[in-house]
């Protein structure tokens, strides 16, 4: 795979691997909060020798693409840069996310006015996410503001907030997830200013916009849920496979068969 630079919403620089032919069906990857486009490692390359041309991102403010001068990290700004990467590729891609990634592909699908999406995969997220797992994540990612002596230390907190996945040989794999700064201490690979300034109240109206964009959703789209998943749980999984069917209900009650009048 190769690197690559898009320019995305308000001048924020993203970068990313991409591989596969350019003319052949595109995915774009997108990692959750506080990971790096190195979580699609695996499937990228997977992805690739199925023939597709893949985009792995890494979004504003992780890895080694821009933090956001002005600090925004909303909704809709990670949209609108999924928005500007699209727009780049001359047909509209498949959509996987996971997280935050899959939340904003989800608002950019739903709100934009014109197709940007040929499918949308949303992994471990939903409109409706339980509070407990979201405060477990933000405790997670909020702790270890001192960075930490080595990438053992760093492996540590991570066996310690995921105790059920067997920990690997070697913790070498996190230090793509990790900058060494002038203090010669190791950080997350992330703008702390992603959670500093990311709102910890307003979910009950963000899950509310997530829903509206998912009834406008009309593409193919896979929910992905780990079966341990406390950030959705089966109702939440249940919830948007009612709102899509919902949808379905409704264009069919709305349909105009054989040429004659919009049925009620």
């Amino acid at each position: 795979m190769n690197v690559q630079r898009f320019v995305a919403s308000r001048s924020v620089t993203l970068e990313a691997d991409v591989g596969g032919p350019c003319d052949h069906p595109a995915i774009v990857l997108m990692h959750g909060g506080g990971q790096t486009r190195y979580s699609w490692g695996t499937a990228a390359q997977d992805l690739i020798a199925l023939g597709y041309h893949v985009v792995s991102l890494d979004l504003r403010g992780h890895g080694a693409s821009d933090w956001a001068p002005d600090g925004d990290y909303r909704l809709d700004a990670f949209a609108d840069d999924i928005c500007a990467v699209v727009a780049t590729l001359g047909k509209p891609p498949a959509l996987v996310g996971a997280s935050i990634g899959g939340l904003a592909s989800l608002i950019a699908i739903g709100e934009s006015r014109k197709p940007i999406a040929s499918a949308l995969v949303l992994v471990d997220v939903a409109p409706r996410i339980e509070h407990a797992g979201r405060q477990r994540i933000r405790r997670f990612m909020t702790a270890n503001r001192n960075g930490f002596a080595s990438v053992e230390e760093a492996a540590d907190a991570v066996a310690a907030y995921l105790p059920h996945r067997p920990r690997p040989p070697s913790p070498d794999g996190l230090r793509k997830n990790l900058r060494r700064v002038s203090d010669g201490r190791l950080y997350w690979h992330w703008d702390p200013d992603f959670m500093s300034r990311h709102r910890d109240d307003g979910h009950e109206e963000e899950s509310e916009r997530l829903r509206e964009a998912a009834r406008k959703v009309t593409v193919p789209t896979l929910l992905v849920r780990g079966r341990l998943s406390d950030i959705v749980s089966p109702q939440g999984a249940n919830d948007l496979l009612q709102t899509h069917t919902e949808r379905q209900l409704g264009r069919r009650r709305g349909c105009r068969p054989y040429g004659g009048r919009r049925q009620e």
